[in-house]
């Protein structure tokens, strides 16, 4: 994911965050959030570096930007950034695979997990764009994952952080059949599982859309979700 990209998203949480806090989330003590604040921010920069370290590495890019980097860019305090993301995925409930909320899939019809993947494949070599969900302009991760389902007739949202509360829930990564979606670093990516170890993803800017082996691993996924009844193995 690119710096601009992750600034962006980081903007969004944000935004988010203070909605929450004014509407919806308890009023902690300023004790209770410092102590939080202070946990989620050493967990959450780790796995932002993990993230953009495997992506990176599955793209062959090698200027990564880390978590200081970010924060340097957008003008905040990286701590504060990573802290606030984890808060976000904690108050929305979104403590692992198994505590994801469960959302009927929308519209899946007859679509199975194969015809998701044999869709996914006609996009490969389409350019990566921040934003974008044209596959004449270029795609990025969720726009991608979000085109791929409309082909089919099913409607999915268009971030990641509300495509991975979709569907139903897969405990694990040998659980996973091709069509399933896999998200990763709390929700920093998204990419479709395409099975025996292979993805496919729109991964960073300068890169195009294509089937790589799956560096996600159970450590680091957030979420697997399956939308429409799986694919064969």
């Amino acid at each position: 994911m690119s710096m601009t990209e992750a600034i962006g998203r980081i903007q969004s949480i944000q935004s988010m965050l203070q909605q929450l806090n004014q509407g919806v989330l308890p009023q902690a003590t300023a004790a209770t959030t410092a102590t939080a604040a202070s946990s989620a921010s050493t967990a959450s920069s780790t796995d932002a570096a993990s993230f953009a370290q495997a992506l990176s590495t599955a793209v062959g890019d090698s200027t990564t930007p880390d978590a200081s980097q970010l924060a340097s860019s957008s003008g905040l305090d990286g701590n504060a950034v990573f802290s606030g993301i984890a808060g976000l995925a904690g108050a929305a409930g979104l403590s692992g695979i198994a505590g994801l909320p469960v959302t009927a899939a929308p519209g899946a019809g007859g679509v199975t997990g194969d015809a998701v993947v044999a869709d996914a494949k006609k996009y490969v070599g389409v350019p990566y764009v921040w934003g974008g969900t044209n596959p004449a302009v270029g795609m990025d991760c969720s726009g991608f994952v979000q085109r791929v389902f409309k082909d089919l007739g099913v409607n999915l949202p268009r971030v990641v952080s509300d495509q991975m509360r979709q569907g139903t829930p897969v405990a694990t990564l040998a659980q996973a059949k091709p069509g399933d979606l896999l998200v990763s670093f709390g929700g920093e990516h998204i990419s479709i599982y395409l099975g025996n170890g292979k993805a496919i993803d729109a991964p960073v800017p300068g890169q195009t859309i294509q089937i790589r082996d799956a560096w996600e691993q159970q450590s680091n996924l957030t979420a697997i979700r399956r939308i429409v009844p799986a694919g064969g193995s």
